[in-house]
């Protein structure tokens, strides 16, 4: 996942693959919650793994329910059997910004009978529960308001369920949130003493949502009764009964982003293949491809996988009531920007009341973009854009991950222009790995490369290291290509004898190597140490000078430039490997102030060393560095110079992010 202020996409231009999408959250969180009220152990497999999951396992271990495993894979959950285990003082539960947690569990709370305070972040307190609270209270549950009436965070008071007021219906706004519906259609069975009735005040939107919960409730053990979309009763006796298995199928909102991917950026044959969700699915957003296919996506569908093409280009309009799709519908605002004319999305307030507004948060960041948008209480309406009218753009997120995700198509636009997505890791709230997943299936017009280039000792390992982490860039060590080729070919019982030197050329073309917080891995493998041994340091020395083996790891260093970018540090980068990037530094420092930060280095490794003897050694590298025949240590024509003699690292690191930013066209992250 990316933690890094802002992720640059460059300009995207085709894409083609096959993506597996993680769990869905509103499943995830459904079924955990279920699991922890019914009795039994509850094995769940492909649950999600994100914020909004990890918020409610923390609610559910507070609570008392026995957990096995982590989220991601197979977990097994102990249920509660309806019984409360916790005690004593009042239990606070910090729930994040997941509406999935908040709304379920302030209604399973309330009828457990335990005393509880339940927080967010400041956004949560934002979204409002006032619907969800007045029904609970007409059944006699006790809850406080602890901030703004109407709004988290709450005080919730034991309740004694046999006093509950159960001889009328339940009555509940549904046009709000269909998740204050929700939590009561997951909490009541606990209190069904008798037949249990739920009135929807008004016209319920995402009525797909709802049918989720319902499919989940029958697995559990509860047969809710539905009359159309007005009235819902819980019979009396119901009681949560564990499935044993159930295994989460992957997130249909998150297939938009590819769904719409493969209708953008695909041709001639390609396509792009979603597993994890597919034509079966019990969740509202498969309804996504309907309208994909309105803008002239070709899509195929099987059980349990997508297949997407593009067809009409441009995409064709759209004016569609998306009330049925309100997370998916973000990502029609964007592919939008692709079509033939205007496209309106309609009968979509509850974007209002999300994570942020949406509706301002989309017509916000779209105008960014170039775009021309109009939008009101219920509807936003997207023209499209011209290659000539795109403009770069640094996309705000308001924390929040749809957001985030959609705009990544914007990256595909006809003019070439990079896209700035700030705060990238809000997309750990339901899918932590997006970018990485999109970054393997798309490919770039260019991929942006850092050169940092310097004699022994100048610190531009660690200076590069920290830019590409900061960037969230891939890392080169080329330093190290050298002293891990000698490695293998040891490791191999091969010599630097020329005739070895194809298979030793093959090693080095295959290695698999990888550079992560200052090691060296290679297949998984720490070997930074082991390369810096006198003897790694000779059989570099022998490798080196094999034509093939030259050859074959200039090949490697091209394979490490990859999405979103890469930092490459060595003697040579700007001037051989990658002559065409973006930005070249020259590190350089005093032989004097070299050779102290080596001599600090070797003393605190415990190895003796003179500073005179340093300096001499480091002096005559540099001579034959400089003067050596193949790739001889200069700086590129078009490299900034940067001496660090007397900056801190620090320091040097702001100089060359300043550079960076100097070159890229957006003004600010």
């Amino acid at each position: 996942m990316f933690s890094t202020a802002f992720l640059d996409l460059p300009a995207l231009a085709a894409a083609s693959g096959t993506v597996r999408l993680p769990g869905s959250k509103s499943i995830s969180n459904r079924v955990l919650l279920l699991a922890a009220l019914a009795s039994g152990t509850t094995t769940v497999h492909d649950l999600l793994d994100s914020d909004d999951t990890r918020v409610m396992l923390d609610a559910l271990r507070a609570l008392g329910c026995g957990i096995d495993g982590a989220a991601g894979g197979t977990l097994r959950i102990t249920g509660l059997g309806g019984q409360l285990k916790s005690g004593g003082a009042a239990l606070s539960l910090f729930l994040g910004n997941a509406g999935t947690a908040m709304r379920p569990l302030t209604a399973a709370l309330s009828l457990l009978g335990g005393d509880f305070e339940l927080s967010g972040v400041p956004r949560m307190h934002e979204r409002p529960i006032g619907d969800l609270v007045d029904a609970l209270t007409q059944l006699g549950c006790h809850i406080d308001y602890l901030g703004n009436p109407g709004y988290p965070p709450l005080r919730i008071r034991p309740v004694d369920r046999g006093a509950l007021v159960l001889d009328a219906p339940i009555r509940v706004r549904g046009d709000v949130s269909s998740q204050f519906l929700t939590a009561l259609l997951l909490a009541l069975p606990l209190a069904a003493s008798r037949d249990i009735v739920i009135e929807v005040v008004g016209e319920l939107i995402s009525k797909p949502y709802i049918e989720i919960t319902l499919n989940l409730l029958a697995r559990f053990g509860i047969a809710v009764q539905r009359d159309n979309w007005e009235r819902f009763t819980i019979p009396a006796g119901s009681r949560y009964r564990s499935p044993g298995d159930i295994h989460v199928e992957a997130d249909a909102s998150s297939a938009s982003y590819f769904i719409g991917l493969g209708a953008i950026a695909t041709s001639g044959q390609d396509a792009i293949r979603i597993e994890g969700v597919g034509a079966e699915s019990i969740q509202g957003d498969i309804r996504f491809v309907e309208a994909a296919r309105q803008m002239g996506a070709e899509v195929d569908s099987g059980p349990n996988w997508l297949e997407v093409r593009r067809g009409a280009w441009p995409l064709k309009a759209i004016d569609l009531d998306a009330n049925h799709i309100p997370d998916a519908a973000m990502t029609l605002a964007v592919m939008a920007l692709y079509a033939d004319g205007p496209s309106t999305l309609r009968n979509i307030a509850s974007w209002r009341v999300k994570e942020t507004d949406r509706i301002d948060a989309m017509a916000n960041e779209l105008r960014k973009l170039g775009a021309t948008v109009e939008s009101g209480p219920d509807f936003i309406r997207v023209h499209p854009l011209d290659a000539a009218l795109w403009r770069p753009a640094s996309i705000r997120t308001y924390d929040d991950h749809r957001v985030a995700m959609c705009f990544s198509l914007a990256a595909f636009n006809p003019a070439g222009l990079p896209v700035r997505i700030l705060e990238p890791h809000c997309v750990a709230k339901t899918f932590p790995d997006y970018f990485e997943t999109l970054f393997s299936v798309a490919r770039a017009t260019e991929i942006p490369v850092i050169c940092i280039d310097g004699p022994t000792a100048s610190g531009k390992g660690t200076l590069a290291a920290e830019v590409a982490r900061l960037l969230g860039y891939h890392y080169l060590d080329s330093g190290s290509l050298y002293r891990v080729t000698g490695l293998a070919m040891r490791r191999a019982g091969l010599s630097a004898e020329p005739q070895q030197e194809a298979r030793i050329a093959a090693l080095a073309a295959a290695l698999p190597l990888h550079f992560a917080e200052g090691k060296v891995l290679l297949d998984g493998e720490d070997v930074s140490d082991e390369i810096r041994t006198e003897a790694a340091g000779m059989d570099a020395s022998r490798v080196s000078t094999l034509p093939s083996v030259r050859e074959a790891l200039w090949g490697l260093q091209q394979r490490f430039r990859q999405l979103p970018g890469l930092v490459a540090d060595g003697r040579d980068m700007g001037t051989v490997i990658f002559p065409d990037a973006a930005l070249k530094v020259f590190l350089t420092a005093s032989a004097a102030q070299r050779a102290e930060r080596r001599h600090k280095q070797l003393i605190s490794k415990g190895i003796s060393a003179t500073l005179d003897s340093l300096r001499s050694d480091l002096e005559a590298r540099d001579a034959r560095d400089s003067s050596r025949s193949i790739a001889p240590l200069k700086p590129a024509q078009d490299a900034r110079h940067l001496d660090n003699s007397q900056l801190s690292i620090e320091q040097s690191i702001d100089q060359v992010l300043d550079w960076w930013q100097e070159i890229q066209p957006f003004k600010s992250a």
